[in-house]
Parts: C-alpha cells; sequence; structure tokens
C-alpha cells in the first residue's frame, strides 16, 4: 500500500473525535494492499489496463514492485514447501512399509512404489496413502475407507483427495511438536476442506475447567481472551465433553452459548467432540463454520470423529501451564477497538505495533479484520489476520507512502484522511487497483485503518480484470490510422512476450501461428479488415519460448461517420484447456462406440448359441403314458442372455431323464458353460448311474473343465413301468407335484451347487406318482422378485399351478403368462403328466 498527500485531505480539528472523520458506512468493498492518490480531474479509475506500471503508478521493475512480486513468490513457496513436505513424510513411510512387507532396501522399495503408482494411474501421494491404509487398518483407515466408498461412485478424484487429507492431517499432527502446531494442521489438512474456518482443542483439567491448548484461525487477542475456562461455566466446548457422541449445532445464535469466536461467525454452525482414548476423555475439539451447518452426513461425522481421536493422543502428553494464563502482548483498549470495527459498515483493519526486541517499530500486526472486509487475492479473513501487515499487503511500501503514513499517525496520534486514493492489490503479480476514501486514527496504541470504494466503476474494473485474469483472456485495441496498438498485461502474457516489448499487429498475425492455420487467419482477416464485419478464429499460436498454445481470437471493426474504418478492438482466449480436453472426450467417444460394438456382438453371439440349443419349446417325447412338455422364455433385454437350461430325453435303458439348470452370470460365458453342462449330463446319463452320482460328476466337470462355474439344477430319472421318479438336487429348487387340486414341492434333499467344491455327493430322493399327477420342474427366472422373498413367490406359483386345468401345454403356458417376475431374466419349465 503506498498513499501521498492530496489537495483534499482533511486533519482532524483539535479536540475533535477521532472518529468523527471516519467514512460513513457504506456496502462491502474489495480490500487493498497499496493507496496512491487519484488523479483530482478523473472522477473514476481508468478501466484500461497499463502494462508496464501498475495503477498505482509502481512499475513492476521498481524495487517496491520487485520487492512485492518476491514476498508474494515466497510466501507461495512456503505453502508449497509445507505442502511438499507433509506429503514427503507420508511417502516415506510407505516405502518403510514396502520394506518391511517385501524384505527389500529402501532403494529398491521406492522403485517398486513408483512402479505401483504408475501401474496404478495415480499420483505417488495417493497411492502412498492407499498403503499407509492397507497396513495400518486403524481408525483412520477405516474412516477413508467409509469416506471413499460413499464418494467413490460420484466423485473418483473427490474421494482420493479426502484419504490424502486425511492421512496428511494425521502426518502433521504426529509430527507437531504441541497442540497449537496440531490445531493448524487439521485446520489446513482436514477441516478448511469441509468448510471449517476455525477449531480449537481444549485440554480439560481434572477440576473440571477447560484450557484452551491450540487454536487455528481465530486472532490472538480473540484466543487469549479464551484460552481458560473456569469450571461449571457453561459453554459449547463444555456441553461436548459431556455429549458421548458429541455436540452438533446448526446455528451458534439458536443455542445462546458462549465460545470463542463467537462474534465472528454467530450464525455459524459448530462441533464439538470429546477428544478420548482407552476409555479415557482427555479433552475436546471444536469446529467453526462461518454458516449455519446442515446435517451431516455418516462419513463426515465419522471423519470428525477420527480427527478428536487423533487429538487426544496429543492431548494425553499435554501438561497446562502453571500459574496465571500467559496472554500475548495486548494494548489494553483492543478489544474495545475491535469491537468498534465490527460495528462499521465498511472494510476495517485494527493493526498493533510489532516492535522487535529493543522497542523499535519494525512493522503492524493486522490484530482483527472486521466482517466487511473482503480480500482482493481471495484469501479468507482467519488467513490475512494476525498476520503482518507488510506481509500480508507489500505494495504498502510503495511510492505512495501508506506503510509511512500509518507509522506517523501511530507516532504522532495525529489522523490521517484522504480522499479517492488510489489502492492497489498484486495478485499473481498482478496489480489490481480501486480508487477509495482512507481513515487511518490512533486509539491508544492500535490504529484503526477505514476505508471505502468511491463508485462501483472501479468494482467493475476490479471485477473485469479478476475475470480476464480467470479466463486467460487478453484484450487488444488496434488504430489503423496512426497503428497505435494497446494490449493488457494477460496478453502480453499469452503471447509468451515481455510487456516491454513491442505488441503484435493483426497484419503479422500468420507470422506467429502454425503454417496449417493460414487460410483461417487469412479468412478471419478479410472478414475484420475488409469486409469490415466481427470475425473470429481458432488457432495454435507459436510462442518465442516454444510453447504452442491454441487461441482463439475475436474482434470487431470501429466506424466513423464516413463508415470508414477506424480501429478493432477484441479480445484473445487461451483455449489450450478446452482444446485437449474436447480431444480426450473424442477419443474416449471413439473407444465407448468401439466397445459397444463389441459388447453388442458378443451378445448376439451368445443368444444365438442359446436359441438354437434351448428352442422355446421340443418336439413332443414318444412314451407310454407319459406327456412331456417344455417351455424356454429368453429375457427381455440380449445383453442379459443367461445360463438357464432344460432337458428331456428318453434314455436306453427306457428311463426318461428330466433336468432343468440355472449357470450363474450372464453372456457368452454363462452361454457356453450352460452347453458344456446339458451335454456333459446327457452323455453321463447313458452310464445308468442314478441321479445322485449323475450329479457328483457333473460337479467335477463344472469345477475342472468349465473355468470353475457355479450352477443349480435338478435331476430325475422316471421310469414308466412302474411310474416312479428317482431324483436329486445341486442347491436348486424342488420339483412341485400337482395332484387333483392341490400343489406342493417335494421334500428337500441336501445337495449343494456344481463347481463350488471339487467333490460333493448328492442325496437322492424317490416319489411315486397316480394318473393324472403333473410335475414341474422351474428355474428361478419363474419366481424371482426384488421386492419379495422366495418363500412368498413359491406361494404364489402353487396357487397357481393348482388351479390351472386343461392339458399340459396349457398348465405351462399359463404359469408363463401369470408369472410375477420382474428381475428380466430367462427361465426355464419342464412339465410331465402321467396318464
Amino acid at each position: 500500500m503506498s498513499i501521498s498527500e492530496h489537495p483534499r485531505e482533511q486533519r482532524r480539528a483539535p479536540g475533535r473525535p477521532a472518529h468523527a472523520d471516519a467514512p460513513v458506512p457504506a456496502a462491502e468493498d474489495p480490500s487493498f494492499p497499496s493507496a496512491d492518490p487519484a488523479p483530482s480531474a478523473d472522477p473514476a479509475p481508468s478501466a484500461d489496463p497499463v502494462p508496464s506500471a501498475g495503477p498505482a503508478g509502481v512499475s513492476a521493475d521498481s524495487p517496491v514492485g520487485r520487492l512485492a512480486a518476491t514476498v508474494d513468490r515466497l510466501s507461495r513457496e512456503v505453502r508449497a514447501a509445507q505442502a511438499e513436505a507433509e506429503g514427503r513424510a507420508l511417502i516415506e513411510l510407505a516405502k518403510g512399509i514396502l520394506v518391511e512387507r517385501l524384505g527389500c532396501g529402501p532403494s529398491q522399495a521406492a522403485r517398486q512404489l513408483t512402479e505401483l503408482t504408475e501401474q496404478a494411474g495415480t499420483t505417488p501421494l495417493e497411492f502412498a496413502v492407499e498403503v499407509i491404509n492397507q497396513a495400518a487398518r486403524d481408525r483412520m483407515s477405516e474412516v477413508t475407507d467409509a469416506f471413499l466408498a460413499a464418494t467413490r461412485a460420484a466423485d473418483d478424484a473427490q474421494a482420493d483427495a479426502a484419504a490424502v487429507r486425511l492421512r496428511a492431517a494425521e502426518s502433521g499432527a504426529l509430527a507437531a511438536d504441541d497442540t497449537q502446531a496440531v490445531a493448524e494442521s487439521l485446520l489446513e489438512q482436514a477441516l478448511r476442506p469441509l468448510g471449517a474456518t476455525a477449531v480449537a482443542i481444549w485440554a480439560a483439567g481434572a477440576d473440571g475447567s477447560l484450557t484452551l491448548a491450540g487454536s487455528a484461525g481465530f486472532s490472538p487477542a480473540e484466543a487469549a481472551r479464551w484460552c481458560y475456562v473456569p469450571p461449571d461455566v457453561a459453554t459449547v466446548a463444555r456441553r461436548g465433553l459431556l455429549e458421548r457422541d458429541g455436540l452438533w449445532i446448526t446455528s451458534l445464535a439458536d443455542t445462546g452459548l458462549p465460545s470463542v469466536g463467537r462474534h465472528h461467525h454467530p450464525d455459524g454452525g459448530r462441533a464439538a467432540l470429546p477428544a478420548g482414548t482407552g476409555g479415557r476423555v482427555h479433552g475436546v475439539l471444536e469446529i467453526v463454520w462461518p454458516t449455519p451447518l446442515p446435517e451431516q452426513p455418516p462419513q463426515i461425522v465419522r471423519q470428525v470423529e477420527a480427527l478428536a481421536e487423533l487429538c487426544a493422543h496429543t492431548l494425553e502428553t499435554y501438561t497446562a501451564p502453571s500459574g496465571p494464563p500467559h496472554r500475548p502482548r495486548m494494548l489494553p483498549d483492543a478489544a474495545e477497538l475491535m469491537d468498534l470495527a465490527d460495528g462499521l459498515h465498511d472494510p476495517a483493519l485494527v493493526l498493533l505495533p510489532h516492535l522487535d526486541a529493543s522497542g523499535n517499530l519494525l512493522d503492524f500486526r493486522i490484530q482483527h479484520v472486521n466482517s466487511r472486509f473482503l480480500d482482493p487475492a481471495g484469501r479468507p479473513r482467519a488467513m490475512v489476520s494476525g498476520a503482518l501487515l507488510l506481509e500480508a499487503y507489500p505494495m504498502a511500501a510503495g511510492d505512495g507512502e501508506l506503510f509511512q503514513r500509518i507509522e506517523r499517525v501511530y507516532a504522532t496520534g495525529e489522523p490521517f484522511r484522504a480522499k479517492r486514493m488510489n489502492l492497489t492489490a498484486l495478485v499473481g503479480q498482478v496489480p489490481l487497483s480501486a480508487i477509495a476514501d482512507i481513515s487511518v486514527s490512533r486509539h491508544g496504541s492500535g490504529i484503526l485503518f477505514i476505508w471505502r470504494i468511491e463508485d462501483e466503476t472501479a468494482r467493475l474494473a476490479s471485477l473485469l480484470q479478476h475475470a480476464q485474469r480467470l479466463g486467460r483472456i487478453g484484450g487488444f485495441e488496434e488504430n489503423l490510422l496512426t497503428g497505435e496498438i494497446t494490449w493488457n498485461g494477460q496478453l502480453f502474457d499469452l503471447y509468451g512476450r515481455p510487456q516491454t516489448s513491442s505488441p503484435v499487429p493483426l497484419e503479422d498475425l500468420p507470422a506467429h501461428a502454425h503454417p496449417d492455420d493460414a487460410v483461417a487467419i487469412g479468412r478471419f482477416l478479410r472478414t475484420l479488415l475488409h469486409h469490415r464485419r466481427p470475425a473470429s478464429a481458432a488457432f495454435r499460436l507459436q510462442r518465442p519460448d516454444g510453447v504452442t498454445r491454441h487461441i482463439r481470437v475475436v474482434a470487431e471493426p470501429v466506424l466513423d461517420t464516413d463508415d470508414r474504418l477506424l480501429t478493432v478492438r477484441g479480445a484473445y482466449q487461451d483455449i489450450s484447456a478446452q482444446h485437449w480436453t474436447e480431444v480426450a472426450l473424442a477419443a474416449t467417444r471413439d473407444q465407448l462406440a468401439h466397445t459397444e460394438q463389441h459388447a453388442s456382438e458378443r451378445d448376439r453371439l451368445a443368444l444365438q448359441l442359446q436359441r438354437a440349443i434351448m428352442p422355446p419349446t421340443q418336439a413332443p417325447l414318444q412314451v407310454p403314458d407319459l406327456d412331456v412338455a417344455v417351455r424356454y422364455r429368453p429375457a427381455e433385454a440380449e445383453q442379459l442372455v443367461g445360463g438357464d437350461w432344460y432337458d428331456a430325453v428318453v434314455l436306453p435303458s427306457r428311463l426318461v431323464l428330466l433336468c432343468v439348470g440355472d449357470v450363474a452370470g450372464h453372456g457368452i460365458e454363462a452361454a457356453t458353460s450352460m452347453v458344456v453342462l446339458r451335454n456333459a449330463l446327457r452323455g453321463l446319463a447313458v452310464t445308468g448311474a442314478g441321479p445322485g452320482q449323475l450329479l457328483s460328476w457333473l460337479n467335477i466337470v463344472a469345477h475342472h473343465l468349465t473355468g470353475a462355474v457355479t450352477a443349480t439344477a435338478v435331476c430325475g430319472l422316471y421310469d414308466p413301468a412302474s411310474r416312479t421318479l428317482r431324483w436329486a438336487r445341486a442347491g436348486h429348487l424342488p420339483p412341485v407335484l400337482v395332484r387333483g387340486d392341490e400343489a406342493a414341492p417335494l421334500p428337500l434333499v441336501r445337495g449343494m451347487l456344481l463347481g463350488a467344491v471339487p467333490e460333493a455327493v448328492y442325496e437322492e430322493a424317490e416319489v411315486q406318482l397316480a394318473a393324472e399327477d403333473n410335475l414341474l420342474m422351474y428355474t428361478d427366472g419363474l419366481i424371482e422378485r426384488r421386492d419379495r422373498s422366495v418363500e412368498e413367490s413359491l406361494t404364489h406359483l402353487l396357487t397357481t399351478a393348482a388351479k390351472a386345468p386343461g392339458t399340459l401345454d396349457q398348465r405351462l403356458d399359463r404359469l408363463l403368462t401369470y408369472s410375477r417376475s420382474d428381475t428380466d431374466d430367462d427361465t426355464c419349465i419342464v412339465g410331465i403328466r402321467v396318464g
């Protein structure tokens, strides 16, 4: 921030209150890091950016501009280094697990981790967390698994990020020296992604008191006021300590309970969970949300409970300070000044002096930011509160001398007032400016810094600059009469050219584009310059640094009153990300089309195979005093081609083989396995063995010769001479006997499904049939429903079978017609009627 004397500067008259000249409250305005006087002849800031200098007149090449850029770069590097260190700790832990599991050296474990990461298609940090979760199987891994299971279907990237956050929070907490560092790690790694803005870790005393062992997101003054809560004082933390499952509050204002940071987020949600381990509660984890908190899903609740348990391990070794609690050095009237700032309708900062060991003023600490504060860099208020002024806003040391003005107010007590000052914020090394009224006053030894944006034009200009930066859009205007060309700073970045270089005229655009795009650019220039109509084109920009970017340019001509072309204005937009996304989507569509075609072909072949072997009906068997009928109903959807099968054949011994079966699964594999089992059973039946022995042999076939498929089946041998049926089952529903007007299933016999074990024994049963008896064998596709049990569906089948009049064929058709199955599975029925 920088500021200079202005002709309209106001000073407080002797004896006048310090707040008398403060700006009148207005709507919310964005915050700032620098201030300079705006030209008095211009009532509003110019919306056109200046390439070579910031709006405050601070050149990017000046010492102040370089200092500001360096502070911004170093701050980002420190945050990146912290995140990298936490991730590196998790990766090293995963390497140690591989060393122990594989019995190899560290270098081999590192190579193995790299190879596994590439095979899994994830980042090294995500794969390291997966290795730790599989090895630990602790509460943190259980919570992670539950969270991933709930979010995997919706968003894989979100689920993986949640697992990394949990382990990163655990790593940071275990590596922390004290509970303060634990609180900061929990907030940054695990709670801020959940929308929380602050966290407090309370240590429970033996006398019922609570001590603030660590906090993050609160100002130092707020944490100091709440460093100790006496026994029997009702607070959010104490209520959470008494609740076994913790306390979840939708809005703090509805409870009336006091708590740390209440004045900052009075309507926000709270969560207070007991931090215990081994059956003992050591304290409370309290979390603050800025807005009302809706009911949280179970996986989020379990995640927060795991973090509370993590705090408990830290609180086990925590020792409360003896004697009166230590409070950070703060002015006696600082709390009142913070309350005053919260009552203002303009953005305000409360600054306290930051002194060195000798008592010399080095900087000002931002002790408090009020609710109207909006940071231009998009940082939350909690990140700005507590920081040093020059660290948070290095442009304060600019040519406008705002920092020096604040020093003077602090030294002399004389307030500073200025109208229409240029406030400049450095966002990503791009200066953003606004016009504001400034008020700086001293209260005791604290500084109250208030500002108000003067008009909406500056706010819209700032919004436009942000939009251009986020959308990677660069604007230009070219005067065709004078040859003057104006570019904004973003366009220089798109071209990869320094802002001190000359802009590129539109006529020279083909020289900077890929040769294959010459036709498109020529059409664009002819439409714009010759036909004088708006035009657009997409091309590949070849930058001086060798990077090729995909660019879309849009431009329009500006004509004078005589319809002559004066200027051309437009914008370039970097659409490289969109281009590569479209390429990836096109490749994905082609791959999906190929996969769909391949799957459709497989389903068609499976259906043809099934229909060739399992026709809907079968020619009648020539057996004296016996009618045999079969029905087969395929699945409605071709992709659900199943493995249901039937067989009815007269053996050389004159016995009649009757069987139905169902192979698990759908598709070509199920259909081919069905063919193998059906033909194997028919061949084995020629040996004259009984149904139990036949199923034992068929089990060996299913287990060893068909790729370990599983299936159910029921097999019967009917003797026409004695009218007896010997039968056995392999995990299948028993046959149904219809005698007169009653229908009932045959008594169950033991027998497990085919293919489950290498060898199995199947029990046989024998039933004596009488004249006019009907016997039905069927697969589960006839009765299976998603909303009913098998017993209910079987009762409906027996009722339908008992009431079915007419011939055997009519009975089977009625069963198919009145079937209530809703699983769209294929169905087989084999029925016999004794003459």
